[in-house]
């Protein structure tokens, strides 16, 4: 980053103050980064999510579709992620290697690990048998743990497979091996069957909350795993569940050694990526137990059961694309109705394949949480739960500058859950009672309802049922929330700024799941009873009438946002204008004719008339340019994009 005068420091340092007070928590990485520069090749990473069938059956026809896909798309390296066989049958390890082996003999490597059916039905002995041609030569293997917990590097990425319930056993390793290659990679995946949080499952439901007295590994390990991975901006990649879901982790920060500075660049939120892989299978799950809001925020979310109104399942093909600093992320999904290999291919044969989540981000980057626009009004003084893309300043190592300024998110994704409950078992269980059952899920899992710290999928999430044994988590409605990241690359040739890449936007639609994978009307079909804070049912929501309401984001219409884009004061307003990437050169958005000349001022997007361009710049992209603050330009945008400066 260059020198800055002291004026300029200075107000750097107040608006970085400005961003703190508002999210409360946060830090950047206080680990050193290899440098932005060009020095690694692309590398790719697909996940395989579970292909186990039923009886002695390995679900041939989605996984040889889903490595077809990868295949399509240039994957190097596929994760496994658990449950490749079902019974374990030697057979069924027949199957799968065969299958595999095609696409590893052409390049693709494998790293496999183990999930619940392999450590229930074949454990070390077929496991090894059938795996050990498949894990690299190269892998390096934790010690009394090998072929089940073990990592490589590849180019500048660090991937870790661990054994299913492993993550607390083999905790202190990954911390070793993190250090010792910190230096040396930008990125960090950690793979295993089951995750700490999930969708579905999730070991903290399982060890802690439901977990039994005495076993206290993952618990008090619970809040260095979190605060770990956040700071080494780990994504964690899973199976287990049937289900498709991203979405965000919480970290604690007071495990966090030091205090962020200036220095340190530009200052992330604490948190994780946990990506739940989908399926490869002939069976899905519903969608049990919810967000868990304690800790969790849940960014996408998608299944496909044949079951209550389901009609399909799906297959999933979710990809990792890595290039230095930047990681670009797809996942895809093809439905169909084939439950057995006896039925042949059906829809597999030629899949029609959509792309239904996304997101890019680079390691230099700022980000927020935007929640939906379906808070009640008595809710909306916590301002934690925002429904604006506003953002403060993320500052780029050239001197530019890049913000959202105005915006609201109207247009989201729902998605409804079954009932559950939680139990336990006198003398044997953690908890000791229905209340303290009751306290540790509210302690590690969900919101407890407080008018300061509202829970926005209900405002009584826990409710004690008649058999003391168990509390109950009521059905309901959850609305999905907007990962916004602001992150920044170098220039390039082409570009006199260095480039901003603005990342998701515009994966929502207005698609409301039921808790089966049923298809619902988000403007028609009211949620469940209890499901907004204010104790009533979360109501039919008005979409803009751009809203698609389909799952395909590549034609998705993100909600209308502003984007501040200041250039390096040294750089001459004149000679330059705003472009974005259409993939392969830099556009500009509009003309210099086109550009108004004036400052943007809040709520201009909400009053058409005050951004009408007419005559020869009529349906161009709106771009404003404030002569009153130097180099600085504002755009009118309603996508995921990349912009920069470039000469005129």
């Amino acid at each position: 980053m260059k020198f800055l005068s002291s004026k300029i420091r200075y107000t750097r340092t107040f608006i970085m103050l400005i961003f703190i007070a508002i999210f409360a928590t946060g830090f950047a990485s206080d680990t050193k980064k290899p440098a932005q520069s060009e020095i690694f090749n692309p590398i790719s990473v697909g996940l395989l999510p579970d292909t186990q069938g039923s009886g002695e059956m390995v679900s041939i026809y989605p996984m040889d579709t889903v490595l077809q896909k990868f295949r399509d798309l240039g994957v190097d390296i596929v994760i496994p992620v658990g449950d490749l066989v079902n019974q374990g049958a030697t057979h069924e390890f027949e199957d799968w290697t065969r299958t595999a082996e095609k696409y590893r003999d052409a390049g693709m490597e494998f790293l496999p690990l183990m999930g619940n059916h392999e450590r229930s039905f074949a454990y070390t002995v077929e496991w090894i048998e059938n795996m050990k041609d498949f894990i690299p030569e190269d892998a390096v293997h934790m010690q009394d743990a090998q072929y089940l917990n073990y990592y490589v590097v590849r180019e500048n990425v660090l991937i870790i497979v661990l054994k299913y319930y492993h993550l607390s056993i083999a905790f202190q390793w990954i911390k070793e091996v993190v250090e010792e290659h910190r230096g040396d990679v930008d990125h960090i995946i950690i793979g295993s069957h089951d995750g700490l949080i999930g969708a579905k499952y999730g070991q903290t439901r399982e060890m802690i909350v439901e977990g039994t007295k005495g076993n206290d590994l993952l618990m008090d390990q619970w809040d260095d795993i979190r605060s770990f991975f956040s700071r080494h901006d780990v994504i964690w990649v899973q199976g287990h569940e049937h289900m498709y879901q991203r979405s965000v982790i919480e970290a604690p920060i007071h495990l966090n050694t030091g205090s962020w500075m200036l220095s340190d660049g530009n200052y992330r939120l604490p948190q994780y990526t946990q990506i739940v892989s989908g399926n490869a299978s002939y069976k899905g799950y519903e969608y049990r137990y919810g967000e868990r809001e304690k800790v969790q925020a849940v960014i996408q979310h998608k299944m496909n059961t044949m079951e209550n109104g389901s009609e399909a399942l799906d297959a999933n093909a979710s990809v990792l694309f890595f290039d230095n600093s930047r990681v670009d992320y797809e996942s895809w999904f093809t439905s169909h109705t084939v439950t057995d290999n006896d039925q042949g291919r059906k829809e597999l044969e030629n899949p029609e394949w959509t792309l239904m989540d996304r997101f890019s981000r680079t390691t230099n980057r700022c980000e927020r949480i935007v929640y939906p626009n379906s808070i009640p009004e008595s809710t909306r003084p916590v301002m934690v739960y925002n429904a604006s893309y506003r953002t403060n300043e993320c500052f780029a190592d050239d001197g530019s500058t890049a913000r959202l300024l105005d915006g609201t998110n109207n247009i989201f994704n729902r998605v409804d859950t079954t009932p559950r409950t939680l139990s336990w078992r006198p003398g044997f269980s953690r908890a000791q009672s229905q209340m303290d059952l009751a306290r540790l899920a509210y302690q590690y899992l969900f919101q407890d309802h407080r008018p300061w710290d509202p829970n926005l999928n209900r405002n009584e999430r826990l409710e004690a049922g008649e058999n003391e044994y168990e509390i109950e988590i009521p059905a309901t409605t959850i609305d999905l929330k907007e990962h916004i990241t602001l992150s920044w690359l170098p220039a390039t040739n082409e570009t006199v700024s260095d480039i901003m890449i603005v990342s998701g936007t515009q994966n929502h639609s207005g698609v409301y799941s039921g808790a089966w994978g049923e298809e619902k009307d988000i403007e028609t079909d009211t949620g469940y009873p209890k499901s907004q804070p204010d104790g009533t049912a979360k109501q039919p929501h008005t979409l803009p009438s751009y809203a698609t309401k389909g799952w395909d984001v590549e034609s998705a219409v993100a909600d209308t946002y502003v984007l501040q884009f200041d250039g390096d004061s040294d750089t001459d307003p004149d000679r330059v204008i705003p472009a974005y990437y259409d993939g392969v050169s830099w556009q500009p958005f509009t003309s210099a004719e086109c550009v108004l000349e004036m400052p943007y001022e809040e709520g201009f997007i909400e009053v058409e008339e005050n951004l009408s361009l007419d005559g020869a710049c009529s349906g161009e992209t709106v771009v404003g340019f404030d002569s009153s603050h130097g180099n600085r330009w504002w755009l009118v945008l309603n996508s995921d994009i990349e912009v920069a400066l470039i000469e005129r």
